[in-house]
């Protein structure tokens, strides 16, 4: 582990940067420069001042969108700057070019105000055909998210909705290798924050059809203050109710062990090293575990299989099962950019979740998802996006 960091830091101190911005375009001569800039840039310009539409056909808009933080939340690291979410930014805005031919900007920003966030992205939005919000805390992010849904185009927080989509896609492979069924799963989410409220909402298939979503048959959602139950008064904000009035059917308080006890699933988006072996030897048969703390798991996965987990799966690259956000934004992007969607609605992400669970068509044990790199992932996830975007009417091509 300490190794990779140190290659790592090594890495990003010789190359200053993992993204850089290319001209398409020839610059060899004086009828070069009339074409691209002055005066035949006039014409596209008159053009758009016409119709605001037409910006999709003579700039970087349609295949271009912004990812933008306030640093609140970077990784597992916490609250630690603008400036320090910059490697995050970047590192995704590579993966966005390089798995959906995407351009992405990375917009770090020295404000962690809710409102100031949302006024700076209207301001800017001209310029993009979508919004990634990435690694911003809770509550605000959801207040973020809330009031750009009307921007004309697609606004995402990834760490809540990203997330949700490939642990769904996990679970339902995960389901067939361990031969159970979505609904009937006893489902323990660690952490209450962006991740862990859209995890809940898309399992419990919140605003959605129930043709299209099977929820699943209970969960439990904890934070620091143990089980959220319908009256618990410890530590509480609107989110937190709304979860206490839909999950934990049967008021499980105490503590997370208490909550794991006969879980068939355990979904951490928290922090490093809260579960130990003897929660997981506590909950059912053939369980389900997903680590996601970054970098640091809840549980390492040599000791969750120790003590008796069917699959375990984490977010990192160095060890099986990542189940990891970069299955499904790059697709999902690629989709409503094509689509020109106007927002990313709950049907576009039940159809990637189905789609990336389907590219691997026999998981096991050991592999429950496709490889996080795989360009064919892409492709489907966003024909499936597509195709959801025309159906649900926010589709404008």
């Amino acid at each position: 582990m300490e190794k990779i960091y140190q290659q790592s830091l090594a890495l990003h101190a010789k190359v200053k940067g993992k993204i850089e911005i290319k001209t398409k375009l020839p610059l060899r001569n004086r009828k070069d420069l009339s074409l691209a800039y002055t005066p035949g840039v006039a014409q596209p310009s008159i053009e758009i001042s016409k119709d605001t539409k037409k910006v999709y056909d003579y700039t970087w808009k349609s295949n271009t969108i912004a990812i933008i933080s306030d640093g609140s939340a970077v990784l597992g690291l916490g609250n630690i700057g603008a400036e320090a979410s910059l490697p995050v930014l970047e590192g995704k805005s590579m993966l966005f070019k390089a798995l959906a031919n995407i351009n992405c900007i990375p917009i770090a920003l020295k404000t962690q105000d809710p409102k100031e966030i949302i006024q700076i992205i209207k301001n800017i939005s001209p310029t993009f055909g979508a919004i990634c919000l990435e690694d911003i805390s809770a509550p605000r992010c959801f207040e973020v998210e809330n009031n750009l849904q009307d921007l004309g185009i697609p606004v995402m927080h990834d760490d809540q909705h990203g997330t949700a989509v490939v642990i769904l896609a996990a679970l339902i492979n995960s389901c067939k290798v361990v031969e159970k069924k979505l609904n009937d799963l006893r489902i323990v989410i660690s952490g209450a924050g962006a991740a862990g409220t859209a995890i809940t909402k898309l399992l419990l298939c919140t605003g959605l059809d129930k043709n299209i979503c099977i929820p699943v048959g209970e969960i439990i959602v904890c934070d620091k203050a143990g089980p959220i139950y319908e009256g618990r008064k410890e530590d509480m904000n609107p989110f937190k109710v709304w979860m206490s009035q839909h999950t934990n059917p049967r008021k499980v308080r105490g503590t997370l062990a208490n909550a794991m006890k006969n879980a068939d699933v355990f979904i951490g988006v928290s922090a490093p090293n809260l579960v130990d072996e003897a929660m997981i030897k506590s909950m059912a048969k053939k369980a389900i575990v997903f680590a996601m703390a970054n970098p640091v798991p809840e549980i390492m996965p040599d000791k969750a299989k120790m003590a008796g987990a069917t699959i375990v799966g984490t977010g990192r690259s160095d060890f099986p099962n990542q189940i990891n956000n970069i299955l499904g934004f790059p697709g999902l992007f690629r989709g409503v950019l094509d689509a020109r969607a106007t927002q990313i609605n709950g049907q576009m992400k039940i159809a990637a979740a189905h789609t990336i669970a389907s590219c691997l068509p026999k998981p096991t044990k050991e592999k429950i998802l496709p490889f996080p790199l795989d360009k064919k992932v892409v492709k489907k996830v966003a024909a499936a996006v597509i195709k959801a975007a025309r159906e649900t009417g926010v589709a404008k091509v």
